[in-house]
């Protein structure tokens, strides 16, 4: 029985497999992004999935063959390290695990934990790539001075695009009515109310004004489309420099893949696969086989020694759902 374990900046997913891969039971907890809410939020939501997820499979956490924690800001901060790599101890009551950060699960997930590149955008964004068991983390440098192509980047583009039309000095588009009517707003000048008083600016909460983007595209505001369709362009240079740093070769195709909520927006998939297409390199872009969490659980096996064989891993994405543009995040 393999625990998987895919945290967020919205939520945190948990996921049993067993060996022939049939998923036994799922879970979910808050976010364990826990920059904005000290360090003791990780065990916590932890121990909350756990035992959600083991009561669901009628387990004892003893009964975990091995577990893999994919962490929201695992690495990002070195003097925390040594306290999120004991915490699922405390959670499990044994060492069958590994942690790291939540990219893992992605490009696991996305495919299937062979070599090659996946690209996260969700809240947050990055990329992480593996070749010949050398990993490379490209991007994810938060939502103050990077995560380029996000919905939290989206988000703030299109709030900024809100004041300029607010004031006149953008034409004003759809953007500007959608956004007054998401938030119910007396007054434009409310939006800094609604987002710095009432959600204190929250993370996922300005992330989530990305859908409200991707709407006003869709009536054909010009600059949404912009947004969008730069969020795919950055995107695809995250993919490119993760493929320099990997020293794949010029002539080698390299298999690429997806996950998070961002590539649900039609316009930022297209303009992210336009990006890989128009470059003089090689790229397979692939649909994603199976959803983080899943391939959180995939990747446990691995490590444990017992990768899943290729029926097992057959099963496992007969009964998986679809992940293309499921809710995962950093």
């Amino acid at each position: 029985m393999f625990l998987g374990v895919d945290g967020g900046g919205t939520k945190t997913a948990f996921c049993m497999v067993d060996r022939s891969g049939q998923v036994v039971a799922r879970a979910q907890a808050a976010s364990s992004y826990y920059f904005s809410h000290g360090i003791e939020l990780v065990e916590r939501v932890l121990k909350e999935g756990v035992e959600a997820v083991c009561t669901a499979a009628d387990l004892a956490p003893a009964d975990i063959e091995y577990a893999f924690f994919g962490l929201p800001g695992y690495g990002e901060a070195a003097r925390d390290l040594p306290v999120l790599n004991a915490t699922p101890r405390a959670v499990l009551g044994h060492d069958r695990y590994a942690c790291d950060n939540d990219m893992v699960c992605g490009w696991a997930g996305s495919l299937g934990a062979v070599d090659g590149i996946n690209v996260i955008s969700g809240t947050g964004s990055m990329t992480y790539g593996e070749r010949l068991g050398r990993g490379v983390r490209i991007g994810g440098w938060s939502e103050m001075f990077g995560d380029e192509g996000s919905a939290h980047w989206i988000a703030i583009r299109g709030l900024n695009a809100f004041s300029r039309m607010g004031d006149g000095r953008l034409p004003e588009g759809p953007l500007a009515e959608v956004l007054r009517r998401h938030l119910r707003l007396a007054s434009d000048l409310d939006v800094i109310d609604v987002v710095h008083n009432q959600w204190q600016g929250d993370r996922s909460r300005i992330a989530a004004l990305s859908r409200s983007v991707a709407d006003a595209a869709a009536l054909g505001d010009a600059v949404a489309t912009e947004i969008l369709t730069d969020a795919g362009r950055e995107l695809a240079l995250l993919v490119d420099v993760t493929r320099e740093r990997l020293e794949f070769g010029p002539d080698e195709t390299v298999p690429v893949s997806y996950s998070g909520g961002t590539f649900g927006a039609h316009m930022v998939l297209e303009a992210f696969t336009s990006g890989l297409r128009n470059r003089p390199t090689h790229y397979e872009l692939r649909h994603p086989l199976y959803e983080p969490v899943v391939g959180a659980a995939l990747y446990a096996a691995k490590l444990a020694g017992t990768a899943l064989d290729q029926p097992a891993l057959d099963a496992l994405r007969l009964a998986s759902r679809t992940p293309a543009s499921g809710e995962d995040d950093r």
